[in-house]
C-alpha cells in the first residue's frame, strides 16, 4: 500500500442527501486550491445513477470521493473491493456514524484535510450475507424509523426529527426472539428489543461499541436484552451520558462469523438503510479496502 494518497480523483456527490447539493461546489473548488486533479466531478440527482456513476469511476481514476449520508456510502463501497483505488468519503448526511468511527467527525474542513493531507489506511468491512457495509446495521427499533421516517422530515430536522419520529413509532414496536450462533457452534438465546452489528464503533451518530475499530478483523453483535421498551430507553440514556451502568444495559458477542435468527423475522437497516431481513450471517472481510484516513486516526 502506497504511503501518500492519489493527487487525482473523481468526485461524486449525492445531491439528494442532508447536505449534498449545498455544498457541491464548495467542495470541488476547494479541493482544487487545494492541488487535488479532479478528472470529474458529478453531482448526483437520480439515486439509480449514484451506483453506475461510481462504479464507472474506480475504473478510471486512483481515488474516487464519494459525497453523502451513511447510505451512500456503503451502497457504493462494494465496487471499491478488491481494486486498487483509494475510497475517500464527504460525510453530508444526518448521524454521519462512518466518520466518527474513523475519527474524522462531521467537519467537512476535516473531511477535506484527509482528502488533500491524509494517509490511506486499510480498513475491514462488515458483511450481511454476502452485502458489504461500512459501518453498523441495526434490528429492531431503528429500522422501523429507518423505514418509516419521511424524508423532509429527516433532511430538514436531522437527528432532532429522527428522535421525534422514534418516540411515534414506540408504539407500533414489540420485542422478538433472538438467536446468535457463535463460532464454536453454541447457540445463546434471549428476548430483545434492538440488536446493532457494528464494524465500526457508532450508530446512531452515538459511539455504542466502544471497544470495537476499524481493523479489528471481528464483527460485534450487540443486543439491548429484555422486553421492556423502557429497557432500551434507559440503554440508550446510558450510553449517551457515559454512565457507568450502560455496560450492563446490552450483551455482546465477538467474533470473525455469527449466526443472527430472530422470530419474528426483522427487517434490519444497513447504514441507515432496509437492505436485509433475518435470518443472515454476519462476518467481517478483512482489510478489504483502501480509505482517505485522517493522519490522527492512522
Amino acid at each position: 500500500m502506497p504511503e501518500t494518497l492519489p493527487k487525482q480523483a473523481i468526485l461524486i456527490i449525492n445531491a439528494m442527501s442532508r447536505r449534498g447539493a449545498d455544498v457541491f461546489d464548495e467542495v470541488r473548488e476547494r479541493l482544487l486550491a487545494g492541488g487535488l486533479e479532479l478528472i470529474a466531478a458529478h453531482a448526483i440527482t437520480e439515486p439509480e445513477q449514484m451506483a453506475p456513476t461510481v462504479i464507472d469511476a474506480v475504473a478510471k481514476a486512483p481515488m474516487v470521493i464519494v459525497g453523502g449520508g451513511d447510505g451512500s456510502l456503503s451502497s457504493t463501497v462494494d465496487h471499491f473491493v478488491g481494486t486498487d483505488t483509494v475510497f475517500a468519503f464527504l460525510p453530508l448526511g444526518t448521524a454521519n456514524s462512518f466518520a466518527k468511527s474513523l475519527g474524522l467527525g462531521v467537519d467537512l474542513d476535516a473531511a477535506i484535510a484527509a482528502i488533500l493531507g491524509g494517509v490511506p489506511r486499510r480498513i475491514d468491512l462488515g458483511l450481511i450475507d454476502d452485502d458489504y457495509f461500512v459501518n453498523a446495521a441495526a434490528l429492531g427499533l431503528s429500522p422501523l424509523i429507518a423505514d418509516t421516517v419521511p424524508h423532509k422530515l429527516k433532511r430538514h430536522l436531522g437527528m432532532v426529527g429522527y428522535m421525534l419520529w422514534a418516540i411515534r413509532v414506540a408504539f407500533e414496536f414489540g420485542p422478538f426472539r433472538l438467536r446468535v450462533t457463535k463460532e464454536d457452534g453454541t447457540v445463546d438465546a434471549a428476548w430483545a428489543t434492538e440488536v446493532r452489528i457494528f464494524n465500526g464503533s457508532h450508530h446512531g451518530g452515538v459511539e455504542l461499541a466502544e471497544a470495537q475499530t476499524l481493523d479489528s478483523g471481528r464483527i460485534v453483535i450487540q443486543a439491548v436484552t429484555g422486553k421492556s421498551l423502557l429497557g432500551l430507553a434507559w440503554s440508550w440514556f446510558a450510553t449517551l451520558f457515559k454512565l457507568s451502568a450502560r455496560h450492563q444495559t446490552v450483551t455482546e458477542w465477538w467474533g470473525r462469523e455469527l449466526r443472527l435468527e430472530t422470530r419474528p423475522s426483522q427487517k434490519i437497516s444497513i447504514d441507515g438503510e432496509i437492505a436485509a431481513k433475518t435470518p443472515v450471517t454476519v462476518s467481517v472481510a478483512r482489510a478489504a479496502v483502501t480509505i482517505a484516513a485522517p493522519t490522527q486516526a492512522a
